[in-house]
């Protein structure tokens, strides 16, 4: 099964899981069985059409999938799923 790293700001929602291990055969399928099974996350991450939100960043090894196939981007079994929320902050 493909893995998901959870990131440390977004595990209170995930009972504190680092990793999620889905079935799911694209990008758009595994983070929807995420949000399915840890439905807190679903603001986090979705946007109110179930799209990607988009200020997350999602990268398979280490390409963002906006330079693939976006959501739709295919998640093998040995895939490794990074999401990556928006930072803000620091001096101006």
């Amino acid at each position: 099964m493909a893995k998901i790293i959870i990131p440390t700001p977004l595990r209170k929602f995930t009972d504190n899981q680092s990793t999620f291990e889905t079935s799911g055969r694209t990008v758009r399928e595994a983070i929807q069985e995420l949000t399915t099974q840890h439905q807190g996350l679903s603001q986090h991450l979705l946007d109110v059409n179930d799209n990607i939100r988009s200020f997350i960043r999602i990268y398979i090894g280490d390409e963002d999938i906006n330079a693939l196939q976006k959501d739709a981007t295919a998640v093998e079994a040995d895939t490794v799923i990074s999401i990556v929320p928006a930072i803000a902050g620091g001096a101006i």
